[in-house]
């Protein structure tokens, strides 16, 4: 049993007795369930239950009875024991740098920085203090869940070929289209109205071709008509209304469709935005390099003057880039290739070499620039604009494919490991 146990068990035994000046006994806590070399006490799983309860009524959801409730927290609470217990023998540590990173991301997912994320919890009444070791608890769990779970999952090219050939797989990974719609009703079947409406239309649909806002025109009068619609949101092809859902896939971002007459209405509909599917081209760039870095035995002026050196004897003397980069990169990676990076995309590298390379005009080599890692020289070989949808959408299916493996084979892990513990629930 750990030191920090062990004080946990001590600190739990004299919480339990309050002995007055009469040596009357009250019950203050007590352990309600002892899981391996933990234990958890009757206030911790009070407070959890008081937790779940005040998420379920702010949800709206139905209440499970009391005690399935207990009985679901209570396991909830005993396999995180273990999960926790697992990871404090195997040295699992989050520093205070990491936790920081992980708050600030929750507080900009919520558009605040961290001091705005920290009033908002204590406005709301909530411990900023007890969140961070909420959130530090998670990352711990997190990271035992993938080390214990990770190489259980396997998948295969197969897999995700038929993935994407079924009829799941086409509709996840369908694009995703962002439709605004305004709509003129016609109240009598009368032919010439119609004509007239549908001319209305047709200007209409020129002016917001040529910029006019789109989004403003909800409610507004268009001569004897006053247009509803509005905002359809992100649809699947399959969500779209049938009336469009042959017009939307060939628009492209922004355009405006021509006016779509059906019983009695005329529809215009722009395209605001899409997300996947269609085509996806990236500008790459084949490039290698020499890297020099400063060490306690190497400073920083030291790197920098040996990489001059090595910069002149390419420019000057013509020596081989790559016979250069193999005797002297101290990039390990790329060192055995000639220091070939092969075909790399914006966000791949590091912004300072990113900057230096897309400076550096093909057949050329950049001149000696510093990153995070140490003194760099880049040689730009090609580049080109490639289409790299298929492989972003069987990285997508293979990406669905083992979020469900994993949550299958992390279900049976954890039962595996609360059968196989020693659990005591007091009564």
């Amino acid at each position: 049993m750990t030191f920090l146990n062990l004080l946990r068990r001590a600190s739990a035994l004299l919480m339990m007795l309050s002995v007055t000046s009469f040596a009357a006994v009250k019950v203050v806590d007590r352990v309600a369930v002892i899981v391996d070399d933990d234990i958890i006490m009757q206030s911790e799983l009070q407070d959890r239950i008081a937790t779940v309860k005040s998420s379920i009524q702010e949800q709206g959801a139905r209440m499970p009875p009391e005690n399935v409730l207990l009985e679901q927290i209570r396991n909830s609470m005993i396999v995180e024991s273990l999960q926790l217990q697992m990871g404090e023998r195997a040295g699992v540590r989050i520093s205070d740098a990491n936790l920081n990173d992980a708050i600030s991301n929750i507080a900009r997912q919520n558009g605040m920085n961290l001091q705005q994320f920290r009033q908002a919890l204590e406005s709301d009444g909530v411990s900023y203090i007890d969140t961070r070791e909420n959130i530090r608890r998670e990352m711990i769990l997190k990271r035992v869940q993938q080390g214990n779970v990770n190489h259980r999952v396997q998948i295969t090219d197969q897999e995700v070929d038929n993935f994407l050939e079924s009829e799941e797989g086409q509709t996840m990974t369908a694009p995703d289209y962002h439709v605004g719609h305004l709509m003129l009703s016609i109240d009598s079947g009368d032919t010439e109205e119609i004509a007239a409406a549908e001319k209305e239309a047709q200007k209409l649909v020129q002016e917001l071709r040529a910029g006019r806002d789109f989004a403003s025109l909800k409610g507004q009068k268009i001569d004897q008509y006053v247009l509803s619609g509005g905002d359809l949101g992100w649809r699947k092809p399959d969500e779209l209304p049938s009336i469009f859902s042959a017009a939307v896939p060939n628009l492209e971002i922004g355009e405006v469709a021509d006016p779509i007459i059906n019983d009695g209405s005329i529809h215009i509909i722009k395209l605001l935005e899409r997300r996947g599917g269609g085509s996806s081209k990236v500008d790459q760039t084949h490039a290698r390099h020499i890297l020099i870095k400063p060490s306690e035995i190497t400073t920083d002026e030291q790197a920098r003057a040996k990489l001059d050196k090595l910069y002149q004897r390419i420019v000057d003397k013509k020596e081989d880039f790559a016979k250069l980069a193999k005797k002297y990169s101290e990039d390990s990676g790329s060192a055995l290739d000639g220091g070939d990076l092969t075909w790399t995309a914006p966000g791949d590298l590091v912004p300072e070499f990113q900057k230096a390379m897309d400076e550096t005009p093909i057949g050329a080599v950049s001149k000696p620039f510093k990153s995070t890692y140490g003194w760099h020289i880049v040689e730009v070989l090609e580049r080109r604009n490639e289409d790299v949808s298929d492989k972003m959408l069987r990285n997508q299916a293979s990406n669905f494919i083992y979020k469900r493996k994993f949550d299958e084979e992390l279900e049976a892990w954890l039962q595996k490991i609360r059968d196989e513990a020693y659990v005591d629930i007091k009564k």
